[in-house]
């Protein structure tokens, strides 16, 4: 197909007057792909959402369907659907308004995975800033009650599916999957060790399926149009649209969903307005969130939006996150932020992170500041490398990530930095 070309179907409501009421998603056809749903086997319907191919959109992505198929048929422990809404990537935030504008396309998408991996209970985990959206996904699931599509005779089904929502504490960490679950259970919001996964021992010691916003809110299109239709958006493995949230120094940020593949200065070009002062005055991008190492513009001609071509590239997919750097950047600067917002937000667990992201921080900082000195670009190449792999979560490597691959693509930056004691782009 034509990756260029628009297409809506997570945002297909978002729109709409009045978007986020039940009235407004019933008479776009919502709640059908759920009845849809309860009249096929669980294991049916984990196999079409396999056919989809359709990979986590939190930013890990894993194949979903996969994922599903992990939780044992049978447990003595009840089983738990949980979704992850604590959207709290820097540059992202395409799940706040599916919260916001199209609740019922969460809680539909909920339900059929309840139903497929025999949850009877799930949780919506949400960001704790996101007062608002919280309230609105509040008053969807009181309205999905009022109608049974919500309690315990679904559907007139037999089948019983309840759902509450829960407010985290604004912790970054807690977007990670067993650290959320330990804030749900009401603990410290630190990463477990796996492992056990948590599709075996999750929340409350039972197995857990854990997905983002916006994974669950595919599935009710999945289920509608088949996962066959769904895997021929988008390209091999990397399938079906995603929600890019493009920020910085572009003419129109906002999010955008496309079909998975579009080239990235596509993107940028003809979905964002195009980037402030043209295309040549573009330095480098930023494409999976804060974490995803920096793209220089000449990798942005050729590279794609899907898993494996950003991986060639030297980068990530991520959260579909995309920071745009026009050539006033300073590289050096900007990446000192970010090694600031990453050692606030280290829970200070394991030794590599704790430690790790305060030398990052500080010699970013030094460098930024013109104290730079010799040797502090091979330190903290060091420094990285001694992170990278070495902590029970991805924070760590999320730290480490983009100091390296700034390094690696603006290595001039760094250098003049040291040399002359202030950025050669001012």
């Amino acid at each position: 197909m034509n990756q260029s070309a628009p297409i809506q179907i997570v945002f297909r409501n978002i729109h709409k007057a009045d978007s986020h009421t039940l009235a407004v998603y019933l008479a776009g056809g919502g709640y059908k792909a759920v009845v849809r749903a309860l009249a096929r086997t669980p294991e049916e319907v984990i196999e079409e959402v396999k056919k989809s191919g359709i990979r986590g959109r939190g930013g890990a992505g894993f194949p979903a369907g996969i994922k599903w198929s992990f939780i044992p048929r049978v447990s003595h422990r009840p089983k738990y659907l949980v979704c992850n809404a604590d959207e709290g990537e820097p540059g992202t935030c395409k799940d706040r308004d599916i919260l916001r504008y199209d609740p019922h396309r969460l809680i539909e998408g909920m339900i059929i995975a309840g139903h497929a991996v025999g949850a009877e209970r799930g949780y919506i985990y949400i960001r704790g800033e996101f007062f608002h959206e919280s309230q609105r996904v509040e008053a969807a699931i009181r309205d999905a009650y009022a109608k049974g599509y919500l309690g315990e005779n679904i559907f007139g089904k037999g089948i019983r599916f309840d759902l509450a929502i829960h407010l985290g504490g604004g912790a970054y960490v807690c977007g990670e999957e067993t650290a959320l679950l330990e804030s749900l259970e009401g603990k410290k919001g630190q990463p477990r060790v796996k492992p056990p996964f948590p599709a075996n021992v999750g929340l409350w010691g039972g197995p857990t399926v854990i997905n983002n916003v916006e994974t669950l809110a595919s599935i009710p299109d999945i289920i509608e149009h088949g996962g066959a239709w769904y895997a021929s958006l988008g390209v091999e493995k990397s399938t079906g649209t995603k929600i890019f949230s493009v920020s910085g120094h572009v003419n129109r940020p906002g999010n955008h969903e496309v079909a998975m593949g579009i080239p990235l200065k596509t993107l940028l070009e003809t979905h964002a307005g195009g980037v402030r002062g043209g295309w040549d005055n573009l330095k480098g991008v930023i494409p999976g969130g804060s974490s995803s190492p920096i793209l220089t513009r000449a990798a942005c001609e050729t590279v794609t939006m899907d898993y494996d071509s950003i991986a060639k590239a030297g980068s990530m997919l991520g959260s579909g996150a995309v920071i745009v750097l026009d050539r006033s950047v300073c590289v050096v600067r900007a990446i000192a932020r970010l090694s600031r917002f990453y050692r606030h937000e280290s829970c200070g667990q394991c030794t590599p992170c704790r430690e790790g992201t305060g030398w990052l921080s500080q010699i970013m900082d030094r460098l930024e500041a013109g104290g730079g000195q010799r040797g502090d670009i091979e330190l903290l190449e060091e420094l990285c490398g001694n992170i990278s792999g070495k902590t029970i979560c991805a924070l760590g490597d999320a730290a480490a990530m983009p100091v390296a691959g700034a390094i690696r693509a603006f290595r001039e930056e760094f250098v003049h930095h040291v040399a002359h004691g202030r950025c050669m782009v001012e």
